[in-house]
């Protein structure tokens, strides 16, 4: 084991079941906040795979997931949080022909 594989295991090991246990027991809006974090780590420890195994192909999933993590996040605290707004237009709104 080099040192470029001890770094992501160490990454693996602590800031990882910490953030899973606020994206599984926290309010919606620390549940976004565990997953943008976790997206931030594994994101890092795609980096630091690369030196431990001297594949380059490895940086492609970092790319990929920094690209691709905001909207996932997004995306699963929409579902979290539930459709708790009223998608119908006020009384007074223009266009409701009212």
């Amino acid at each position: 084991m080099n040192a470029w594989a001890a770094a992501a295991l160490v990454l693996l090991a602590g800031p990882v079941p910490a953030c899973l246990w606020v994206v599984a027991r926290g309010t919606t809006v620390r549940r976004l906040a565990g997953a943008s974090l976790l997206s931030t780590v594994v994101g890092a420890v795609f980096l630091l795979l690369p030196g431990a195994y001297d594949r380059s192909s490895y940086q492609d999933l970092a790319l990929m997931l920094a690209v691709l993590a905001p909207a996932g996040t997004l995306v699963f605290t929409r579902f979290v949080a539930g459709w708790k707004h009223d998608t119908r237009p006020a009384s007074g709104a223009p266009g409701n022909g009212t």
